[in-house]
């Protein structure tokens, strides 16, 4: 099996090309809560945020917690004719899949209830790999398709629809919104929080590097960088 073979890395990691413009730049140091904008388009090009690995774990169990809830417990009942009946969130996608909406049921499923799952499970998974002394590769990959996860996730576009229902059938049932209703109102604030208050840059950072002889390299032109800034 042939050896792999690297590119070279440049020995300022502070350089970086703009996403939007590819303009190639060196980032500034920056204090918490300050950005870098491209110079050409205007585009933020990076925020460095306070704390982003704690904060980020501390908002990822606070949704884990708030999903498991949503998940649970009864998020509509319905009452008329002297008939009652509740349903959770995966029942609802179960109850659309016997009626016959299999396409229906098979996207209510995906987007509010396995994407939001794996949102947040990715995230927990990368933040506490990330605090590890040393990183292991898993946490980049992991890092390269959690934005996919995140894109997935729309349990507000699920709360819309059930909020549209609602107004629907008010006239010709009781409805009484569960607790899952309020937990995923929640979870939305929640995860938009988590979104946030994490610095992909601060994680990659951390992680080894596939090459660890670049990653030598790039640490000793940074130390011998430093000694020759006059004091």
């Amino acid at each position: 099996m042939p050896e792999p073979v690297f590119n070279s890395p440049t020995t300022d990691l502070r350089v970086v090309a703009c996403p939007h413009c590819d303009l190639l730049q060196r980032l500034p140091a920056l204090a918490a809560g300050e950005a870098a904008r491209c110079p050409r388009c205007d585009k933020e090009l990076w925020r460095r945020r306070e704390d982003p690995l704690e904060r980020t774990l501390a908002l990822a169990i606070a949704a884990a917690i708030l999903y498991v809830v949503a998940n649970t417990v009864p998020m509509l009942g319905l009452s008329a004719v002297g008939h009652h009946a509740s349903t959770t969130l995966f029942g609802g996608a179960r109850h659309l899949w016997d009626d016959g909406q299999e396409i229906v049921a098979v996207l209510v499923l995906f987007t509010a209830v396995v994407a939001p799952a794996l949102q947040i499970g990715s995230m927990l998974a990368i933040v506490v790999g990330a605090r590890r002394p040393c990183p292991p590769s898993w946490v980049g990959t992991l890092l390269r398709h959690h934005p996919r996860t995140a894109t997935w996730s729309m349990i507000e576009v699920m709360i819309l629809g059930v909020l549209v229902a609602l107004i629907k059938i008010a006239d010709y049932a009781s409805v009484n919104a569960g607790l899952a209703l309020f937990a995923l109102g929640a979870l939305v604030v929640l995860l938009a929080a988590m979104q946030s208050a994490f610095d992909p840059r601060e994680v990659w950072a951390r992680v080894e590097w596939a090459d660890a002889a670049a990653r030598s390299a790039v640490e000793r032109a940074a130390r011998d960088a430093a000694a020759e800034v006059p004091s």
